[in-house]
């Protein structure tokens, strides 16, 4: 078994939760996330299943949206409602335009550091680990690109935004980081990732939909890689080129360079990468 399931995850449960139930469900051990969301967090968790798990790193590589709930005026040492409230300010007042100025700021390449409580890790150790411990250590800012944001909710205290974020980004510090702009403390209440490249919740499956469908032998919500990577398809026509390819070698292809998907006789063979006019197998093939 191989392809790509897109999984509305639930809240209260781990990524790793997911693929867990997914390796029971499907039988199948090789199964992998490409992209944790937290226990707090729900909507669309990318799984790579099979041979496609070799896939993993380019679909978390692609941009996110979320759809994220704050409140003002507190702040929390995991940047969310689920951590221990470290301080609070009772009176404030944020109007809806100074919210948005502040929010617009962040849009664009910025310098984020990111929270203690994540997966990051520091000399072999994850970050959360070290915080448990009640170790916190100075991050490296790391660079990230927020290319939308938007209000869509607010009421002075409480607000929902939209954020079209790239890979590495965190929300949970976005929040915080605009709550220290706007002069007051933001957590970070409830997070809803709504889109994956160009992956959105409309073909997303529960974990109980999964289910069912698998005892009904139904396998639809199984995307072949030939389906998901919409890649410019090109044909290997020659015997020896076609060799070349399936042994992991280079064969002469007069294409741009870029990623296509690869096909023998009109059969779907692997994803290949053209380089100088030169075409080899790229990760699944």
């Amino acid at each position: 078994m191989e392809g790509i399931i897109v999984i509305d995850k639930p809240k209260g449960i781990t990524s790793f939760d997911v693929i867990r139930v997914l390796r029971r469900t499907l039988k199948e051990r090789r199964i992998g996330h490409t992209g944790t969301l937290d226990p707090l967090a729900t909507g669309i968790l990318v799984i790579c299943v099979g041979k496609a798990t070799k896939l993993a790193q380019d679909i978390e590589g692609f941009e996110k949206e979320y759809v994220a709930d704050l409140e003002l005026g507190f702040r929390t040492d995991t940047y969310d409602i689920e951590g221990k409230v470290l301080e609070k300010i009772e009176e404030f007042k944020v109007s809806q335009e100074e919210f948005e100025k502040a929010l617009e700021t962040f849009k664009g390449d910025i310098k984020q550091v990111p929270p203690m409580y994540s997966a990051i890790k520091v000399d072999g150790k994850k970050l959360y680990e070290l915080a448990r411990e009640g170790v916190e250590i100075e991050r490296k800012a790391r660079d990230v690109r927020i290319s939308a944001l938007k209000t869509l909710e607010f009421d002075g205290k409480t607000a929902k935004i939209d954020c079209q974020v790239s890979k590495g980004t965190y929300i949970r510090s976005l929040i915080f980081d605009l709550g220290e702009k706007l002069g007051t403390f933001a957590t970070m209440t409830g997070l809803r990732r709504t889109r994956v490249g160009e992956e959105s919740l409309d073909r997303s499956f529960t974990l109980e939909q999964i289910e069912d469908l698998t005892q009904n032998g139904d396998m639809s919500f199984l995307i072949s890689v030939e389906n998901y990577f919409q890649f410019t398809k090109t044909e290997i026509e020659d015997e020896q080129d076609l060799k070349l390819f399936v042994n992991g070698q280079r064969c002469k292809k007069r294409l741009d360079d870029g990623r296509y998907r690869v096909y023998s006789k009109g059969k779907f063979i692997g994803l290949g990468e053209v380089t100088k006019g030169l075409l080899k197998g790229y990760k699944y093939y």
